[in-house]
């Protein structure tokens, strides 16, 4: 077997079991401008949210999963205090529109899920995914660039993780 052909063997393995160092977008590059769709069905041009003010996108694996369901549900329980400081929150995964309303109606969700079923904005934040699972990351965008990012992002703990962030990037 030539040198070339194990490699590549050996980083599709690493990829499938997602051990490949993650690329995700850097610090200070401007968020990506997408349009994906929303759990309604509905064209969501991120640009559009970003204008609106601070905005998180969280990325996570599968709607309705236990770690998924309290990283979300977190985020819920302190979304007044989040949103009051004038953020934004996108949810996104690789799940059909009609998995992620479900998702949002069943735990009341108060913030835009995004149905990535190609994977594009996966993909644009930099975002790895094995087998259809994106991996559980967090960016924030603020003045249309990203401003934080947390590439192991927390199930239980995300929404304290994001407030401690947004109180670094000086958003009251």
């Amino acid at each position: 077997m030539k040198l070339s052909t194990r490699f590549f063997l050996v980083m599709s393995l690493l990829a499938f079991f997602g051990l490949v160092p993650s690329y995700a977008i850097d610090l200070g590059a401007a968020a990506p401008q997408i349009t994906a769709v929303d759990q309604n069905g509905n064209p969501v041009n991120f640009d559009d949210i970003y204008k609106k003010g601070v905005t998180l996108v969280y990325f996570y694996p599968k709607a309705n999963t236990p770690g998924c369901t309290k990283e979300a549900c977190s985020l819920r329980d302190s979304f007044a205090g989040l949103s009051g400081r004038g953020l934004h929150i996108l949810g996104v995964s690789e799940d059909k529109k009609d998995a992620q309303k479900n998702f949002q109606t069943k735990y009341n969700l108060p913030f835009t899920l995004i149905a990535d079923n190609d994977g594009a904005v996966a993909k644009a934040f930099g975002v790895p995914a094995t087998m259809g699972f994106a991996k559980r990351q967090s960016f924030i965008v603020k003045d249309g660039k990203i401003a934080w990012r947390d590439l192991n992002a927390s199930t239980s703990q995300q929404a304290a993780d994001v407030g401690k962030a947004l109180d670094q990037l000086g958003v009251k």
